[in-house]
């Protein structure tokens, strides 16, 4: 690869990370519970990172009125409840500046005979209906399980990483290794029986990123690398932090009391499902380039390589920066 080549890729990683890390946000969540006809406690929990508060808020009709507020933070997220008084039935609600990020809002509409209707409002339909129609609350946790990991850059780029690394054969061990170990410790974190620091979390997995750009450079020269030498075994190892990152979400968000364990289902259902698709996508494009443009394998590798361990390098330097000025 000519130096002119590998100015062009470290460009091009330049740019691209710093838009990624904006999708890094994790999403807030809007519960309205309603209690009498015209009365509803709502609690707005909006994650805070160490960039800061997203300037985004709920917008409810002009004639509601609102009482009792209590604001406190617990651990990186802050909470507002509050009763509100009016009429929401059928009325439209909206998260104001949520048009101005990247981020997303679950909202949860709970009426007082029980029926439950959710939604995942984004930058681009940032208002909804209460009471429009009862929905699933359960089918939303799937919706946004495959959101998480189709905007978790990081994530993403750990597994096209993988793929370039492992060769055809081991791609089904590494990639269930893989899988299994995220799921386990998505569960016991989402339930709560096991947790570890969210910024700690998220270095190291930037971190594993750049060890997977080292792993290819290393097979690219006829090395032998870590990865080689220990096998999946090293996959799970680091799908199990994955695991904990894929977490961050659902902890925000929280999980239904009278359906956790479904919900968690649905959730990491979601996740795989927009795992595999990418995993697809990459796969077959591989094999198209392979079968039309055999030469190109070993310059897409090293390339992939250099924006792993960029992005990653970049990523963790980023958190623990940022980690350190709270």
């Amino acid at each position: 690869m000519t130096y002119f080549a590998k100015f062009f890729i470290l460009l091009g990683c330049y740019l691209i990370v710093p838009v990624a890390l904006a999708h890094e946000v994790r999403p807030s969540y809007l519960e309205v519970v309603e209690i009498e006809a015209t009365k509803y406690q709502i609690t707005w929990k909006q994650p805070v990172s160490p960039r800061g508060k997203l300037a985004i808020s709920p917008e409810f009709p002009e004639n509601c009125e609102i009482s009792e507020k209590q604001i406190r933070l617990v651990g990186s997220a802050i909470i507002e409840k509050y009763a509100l008084n009016c009429n929401l039935n059928n009325q439209t609600i909206k998260i104001h500046g949520l048009d101005r990020t990247l981020t997303d809002v679950f909202v949860r509409f709970e009426k007082i005979d029980g029926t439950i209707q959710t939604e995942v409002l984004k930058p681009s339909s940032k208002m909804m209906i209460l009471g429009a129609e009862n929905s699933d609350g359960i089918i939303s946790y799937l919706t946004l399980g495959i959101q998480h990991i189709l905007t978790g850059w990081d994530h993403l780029l750990f597994v096209f990483a993988l793929l370039l690394l492992v060769r055809p054969a081991k791609i089904i061990a590494y990639v269930t290794a893989f899988t299994v170990a995220h799921s386990i410790t998505l569960g016991l974190s989402a339930l709560g029986h096991f947790s570890l620091p969210s910024a700690a979390v998220e270095i190291t997995v930037a971190f594993s990123i750049t060890l997977m750009g080292l792993e290819i450079l290393r097979q690219a020269k006829g090395e032998t690398s870590l990865t080689a030498k220990l096998g999946w075994p090293v996959t799970f190892i680091i799908g199990l932090i994955h695991g904990f990152g894929f977490a961050g979400a659902l902890i925000e968000i929280g999980l239904p009391e009278k359906a956790k364990l479904l919900a968690l289902l649905f959730f990491n259902l979601g996740v795989e499902i927009g795992q595999l698709a990418v995993v697809v996508v990459i796969l077959v494009t591989g094999w198209v380039v392979t079968h039309l443009r055999s030469d190109y394998v070993l310059p897409i590798k090293i390339a992939g390589a250099y924006c792993a361990g960029i992005a990653g390098a970049y990523w963790a330097i980023d958190r623990i920066w940022a980690m350190l000025v709270i």
